[in-house]
C-alpha cells in the first residue's frame, strides 16, 4: 500500500453512485481528505450517507467553470466515479478536467473502469468508445493521469449480465467457451484504485483482475457450488453477436439508456472477441492482496437463498 498523509486532499465525483461510495470509503481508511462533489439538487440523502462516512460534501454545478474550479481548488488528485452516456463521460468529464488544469490539480482519474477500450474496433462497443474518447483529451491536457481497468465488474456475474442461467443449468458463450474473460468485484476495484489515488508515481494505466475465467470454467464452479450439472451453452459466433448488436440499436437504439440490451451485447461481443482483454495485469502493485474469485462471487450469491432456486 503507497504511504498515506492527512494533507493528502481528494475531489472525488460520483461519490454519491454505487462505485463512487465504496471509493470515498477506501480513501477515508487509508486517511485521505475526500471533498465529495455533488450538483445542485443532487439527493439530501445521498449527500448525508457520503457525509456520515467522513467526507466533506461540495456542491458545483459543471455547466459553472468558476464553481467547478473553486471546487477542484486545492485537491492533489482529481478523481470521477462518474457513470453515464456522452453528456456525462465525455461532456461533464471534461470540464471537470478543463476545472482540475485551471485549479492547478496535479493528477486525474478518469472514471474508466472498464475492459482495456483503447483495443476495441471502433463501432463495436458505444459505452466504452466514450471512454476512450475523453482518454483523448485527457492525455492532451496538461495534467498527470492514471486510469484503472479491471475488466467486468464480478458483480454482474449474478445476474445484471445473463451469463449464468442459474434457472437452466448453462453458462452462455459466443465463439469459444474457452475465451478467458476478466473480472474484478467492485469493493476489490475501490480498495486498489484509493490506492493508486494515493500514489504519486501511479502510471497512465493501472491493468487489475480479480479472476480470469472462461464460460467452461463457471459451469464447473457452478456444478462444484450446486451439485447439478452445468454446461456451456454456445449461444453463435462472436461475428453474429456483433451483427445482433448493430441490428438492435438499429431497432431499437434507446438513445437515452445506458444499457439497452444492445449495448449488453456489445459488451460480450468485447469479452468473447478478446478485444477488450487486460494483458498487463499489476494486481500485486501495493503489495499482496486477497482478491474475490468469480467462485466466491457465485457462492455468495447461492448462499443468499437461490442455491434451492439453481
Amino acid at each position: 500500500m503507497p504511504p498515506t498523509s492527512p494533507l493528502t486532499t481528494v475531489l472525488l465525483a460520483g461519490a454519491t453512485g454505487d462505485l463512487g461510495g465504496r471509493l470515498a470509503r477506501e480513501l477515508l481508511d487509508r486517511g485521505a481528505v475526500v471533498r465529495a462533489l455533488t450538483r445542485p439538487g443532487s439527493d439530501p440523502a445521498a449527500a448525508a450517507r457520503v457525509r456520515g462516512l467522513g467526507a466533506t460534501v461540495v456542491v458545483a454545478d459543471y455547466a459553472d467553470p468558476a464553481a467547478l474550479q473553486e471546487a477542484c481548488a486545492g485537491a492533489d488528485v482529481v478523481v470521477s466515479a462518474v457513470s453515464g452516456l456522452r453528456p456525462v463521460v465525455v461532456d461533464a468529464q471534461s470540464r471537470l478536467l478543463d476545472a482540475a488544469v485551471a485549479a492547478g490539480v496535479p493528477r486525474f482519474v478518469p472514471s474508466d473502469f472498464s475492459a482495456d477500450h483503447r483495443t476495441l474496433p471502433p463501432g463495436t462497443n458505444r459505452n466504452l468508445e466514450l471512454r476512450r474518447e475523453f482518454m483523448l483529451r485527457l492525455d492532451a491536457a496538461p495534467i498527470r493521469a492514471t486510469s484503472v481497468l479491471n475488466g467486468a465488474f464480478a458483480d454482474m456475474l449474478t445476474g445484471q449480465a445473463p451469463l449464468v442461467l442459474f434457472d437452466r443449468g448453462r453458462v452462455l458463450y459466443w465463439g469459444a467457451a474457452d475465451q478467458p474473460l476478466d473480472f474484478t468485484t467492485k469493493d476489490d476495484v475501490a480498495g486498489y484504485t484509493a490506492d493508486a489515488v494515493l500514489d504519486p508515481g501511479a502510471p497512465r494505466f493501472l491493468q487489475i483482475a480479480g479472476d480470469s475465467v472462461s464460460s467452461r470454467d463457471l459451469a464447473e464452479t457452478m456444478t462444484r457450488l450446486t451439485g447439478r450439472r452445468f454446461r456451456p451453452l454456445y449461444a453463435g459466433g462472436v461475428p453474429l453477436l456483433r451483427v445482433m448488436a448493430g441490428l438492435g440499436r438499429r431497432i431499437a437504439p434507446a438513445p437515452g439508456e445506458l444499457y439497452p440490451a444492445w449495448q449488453g451485447m456489445q459488451y460480450f461481443d468485447s469479452m468473447f472477441s478478446g478485444d477488450a482483454k487486460l494483458h498487463l495485469l499489476a494486481n500485486d502493485r501495493y503489495g499482496p492482496r486477497s482478491w474475490t474469485t468469480a467462485e466466491e462471487v457465485l457462492a455468495a450469491h447461492l448462499s443468499g437463498g437461490d442455491r434451492a432456486a439453481a
